[in-house]
Order: structure tokens, then C-alpha cells, then sequence
């Protein structure tokens, strides 16, 4: 099943991210200049309507894959990082800072796994050497990504 769009007031008391973050920062640019849409429309391809429950946003997932991959952490790391961050969470689609992690760390296994059945491990691949690529997470070498 495809993640469903959240629908209600904004958050009376809490103030976007957006209105938060350094614009000029590298993690806050690249989330502007990703074409999300069409990666979730790609990526998002992968689920099922109506089978099993809600899935969580492709973005979130993508952005996650992203951050673990460009700062060479484990998803474990990762996952505990991000509810440290803002610029994470920004990248990742959400509009409010969060203190609770977002997923369990196994479900980017899972959702690896479910890529790469579903054939889209090359174009996951690709994505993330692009997005990479303009230095706005740069690992050590590109020899050292790991998918």
C-alpha cells in the first residue's frame, strides 16, 4: 500500500522547518532541487494499494537510503542521527522538527530488499551517485559507497 498524504491544520504551535533552516545550507538546497514526485512515482511503483499496511512515504525512505549512503552510516545510526537533526528530517519530507525516530531501523532493509526485487536497485543506484555527486554528502570515495 502507498503512504497516504496527511491532511489537516497546521501545527498551531510549532514552527516550520523551512522557516527555521539556513536556505544556503547544502542538505536544505538539495531537498529543494530533488524532483520528488517522479522518484515517487518511480520508486513508489514497488507497492501494492490495499495490501498489507499503510506504507511509509517513499521520500522518507529515499532520504534515509541517502543520508546512510552519504555519511556511511548503518541504518541503525542513521535512524537515531536523524531525530538529531533538522536538515535530515527537511530532506526527508517532513515540515515539523520530530523527537521520535521515524521508522524501525530493519525497515530500510526491507524496503533494499523490495528495490531490488522489484528491479529498481540500478536506478536507486544512479540516483544516489547523482545526488551525491553535488557534494552535498560526500563520502570518502566513491569506492566506499555501499547500497
Amino acid at each position: 500500500m502507498r503512504a497516504k498524504k496527511k491532511k489537516g491544520q497546521r501545527e498551531l504551535f510549532r514552527a516550520p522547518l523551512s522557516g527555521l533552516l539556513n536556505s544556503h545550507h547544502p542538505l536544505y538546497k538539495l531537498a529543494e532541487s530533488i524532483d520528488w514526485p517522479a522518484l515517487e512515482e518511480t520508486l513508489g511503483a514497488i507497492y501494492s494499494d490495499g495490501l498489507g499496511r499503510p506504507a511509509k512515504p517513499t521520500r522518507l525512505l529515499l532520504g534515509l537510503h541517502l543520508l546512510k549512503t552519504g555519511f556511511q552510516l548503518s541504518d541503525n545510526d542513521v535512524v537515531l542521527k536523524w531525530v538529531e537533526n533538522p536538515y535530515w528530517q527537511f530532506l526527508c519530507g517532513y515540515e515539523y522538527f520530530e523527537h521520535k525516530p521515524p521508522v524501525d531501523s530493519s525497515l530500510l532493509a526491507k524496503w533494499r530488499a523490495r528495490i531490488k526485487r522489484a528491479g529498481k536497485k540500478q536506478l536507486l543506484e544512479e540516483t544516489t551517485e547523482t545526488i551525491i555527486a553535488r557534494h552535498a554528502l560526500a563520502p570518502k570515495s566513491p569506492a566506499e559507497l555501499k547500497y
